[in-house]
């Protein structure tokens, strides 16, 4: 693993999301479509967690949003940003980090 300093890690922005909507993207096995509100904006992000979670489940949930990744299209959709899930590996079952206590979408993860 690469060790980076904390000023490659401040490049990154964090941030809390609440989910308000999310639906499979047709034709996919494994994406959902999120639409997850950043405080200053609604985005849509498209997550590989279909086999793991009922989109329905997602919607209301506080989730933590990498904000700042370059748009990436998949499926023919645009994902704008990306959720954070712990668990990642080919073995693993994906859990979707959250707060322990709502917290205003849009906050900045220090």
């Amino acid at each position: 693993m690469e060790l980076i300093d904390i000023n490659e890690f401040a490049k990154v922005d964090l941030r809390v999301g609440l989910v308000k909507h999310a639906e499979h993207v047709p034709g996919s096995k494994k994406l959902i479509k999120i639409i997850v509100d950043i405080g200053s904006e609604e985005r849509q992000v498209l997550a590989g967690l279909a086999e793991f979670y009922d989109p329905k489940d997602l919607i209301g949930k506080h989730v933590i949003v990498v904000t700042n990744l370059k748009p990436r299209r998949m499926m023919g959709l645009e994902s704008k940003g990306m959720i954070l899930a712990a668990g990642c590996g080919p073995e693993d079952t994906p859990v979707i980090l959250t707060t322990l206590k709502p917290v205003k979408p849009g906050t900045k993860i220090c």
